[in-house]
């Protein structure tokens, strides 16, 4: 297995707001789980490594369909589908995806100014922006550590 070591971006130097630093630190996760699978060999990149059925493609399409959920409103039948990518789907296919969902979800973050607010989504009962933003941080940061080692596991590459 080759070692691609990369040297690790460290964590964002935000402003002082909190909705600075909540906005950066998110944006810092996506930008971290989208390298990590961008440019990640097949069928690799779609096998799983682990007895769950993680595998690196599928927790990037799962993030896409968090992200909507959460800022865009959609609504997700079964979760457990997310996790797998359509087999015709390839590794730039999901990356871009991911990328335009990211941008369409700060354009809503970019309209609120307060994070007690709720996310100005369709339905009757969207979370806070805070909420919003510290939940998908962690749901980002949990997947990304895991993206960290599926990728490690296909082909050596490390860091952010």
């Amino acid at each position: 297995m080759p070692t691609t070591a990369r040297r690790d971006t460290p964590p964002p130097r935000t402003g002082s707001s909190e909705t600075e630093v909540l906005r950066g630190f998110l944006d810092y996760l996506r930008t971290s789980i989208a390298g990590k699978v961008d440019g990640a060999p097949e069928p690799q990149v779609r096998t799983a490594a682990v007895p769950s059925g993680t595998n690196l493609l599928g927790l990037l399409h799962h993030l896409t369909f968090v992200e909507r959920a959460i800022f865009l409103g959609d609504n997700v039948i079964d979760w457990q589908a997310t996790f797998r990518a359509a087999p015709e789907d390839s590794v730039a296919d999901v990356v871009h995806r991911y990328r335009h969902t990211v941008q369409r979800a700060n354009d809503v973050l970019d309209r609120c100014t307060d994070l007690d607010a709720p996310v100005p989504r369709p339905g009757d009962s969207a979370p806070s922006i805070r909420w919003a933003l510290t939940h998908m941080i962690e749901e980002t940061g949990r997947h990304a550590g895991h993206a960290d080692i599926l990728r490690e596991l296909i082909d050596g590459a490390t860091g952010r």
